[in-house]
């Protein structure tokens, strides 16, 4: 018999306090209660004493951050997928990500809730958000300069940046899904035409 059978290891501890303490997280901020809980009554509800809860994000707003960040995967996941799976126009792909993303971004409870809920909220999807713009933009990057192999890098994240800058725009500010998605489409299809054109002359 194996003699770590029935053991939990150090590192599967600290997974599973983290996950405790991120799903007690999202519960606040989904019930709309995140402005009013204090870090002590997220450590009590999570099983923890409060120390391990600053030790593990720091403050509130890591903590906060740490959420969406986790939520995010799943949005990551989806767009890498729709991307990875195209071989048409690299336009109209990044396009239909955008628009996957304002489909499942009007149905998720955290974006809802961090959309219509308290001030203290919002920034952590704009002016502090730049761990999730960073990760999806590299993504998006490689996979332009992937299908486009004429195009530099700065270019590729140039146009990256746009496309996730506007679509996020529509995630706060929506609008008809269709209509996003080709202003999407529209913006890429003509940075990546100046691109071309610079690259003739």
């Amino acid at each position: 018999m194996d003699p770590t059978d029935g053991q939990r290891t150090p590192a599967a501890e600290e997974s599973g306090t983290r996950t405790r303490l991120l799903d007690a997280a999202y519960v606040e901020v989904v019930a709309g209660r995140w402005p009013r809980m204090r870090m002590a009554d997220i450590a009590a509800s999570a099983g923890v004493s409060r120390q391990t809860l600053y030790n593990e994000f720091g403050s509130k707003e890591g903590l906060l951050q740490a959420v969406v960040v986790r939520e995010a995967g799943r949005f990551l996941d989806g767009v890498v997928d729709i991307l990875s799976g195209s071989t048409g126009d690299p336009a109209h792909a990044v396009a239909e990500a955008a628009r996957w993303t304002l489909t499942a971004s009007a149905d998720d409870p955290l974006l809802g809730a961090i959309i219509t809920g308290d001030s203290e909220l919002l920034p952590v999807l704009t002016t502090r958000a730049e761990p999730l713009h960073v990760e999806l933009g590299s993504r998006m990057t490689g996979y332009l300069r992937e299908r486009l192999p004429g195009i530099g890098a700065e270019q590729a994240a140039a146009v990256a940046e746009v496309a996730l800058r506007l679509t996020l725009s529509y995630v706060l500010l929506p609008t008809d899904q269709a209509t996003a998605a080709r202003r999407v489409e529209l913006a890429v299809h003509s940075m990546l035409g100046a691109v071309r054109e610079g690259a003739r002359g």
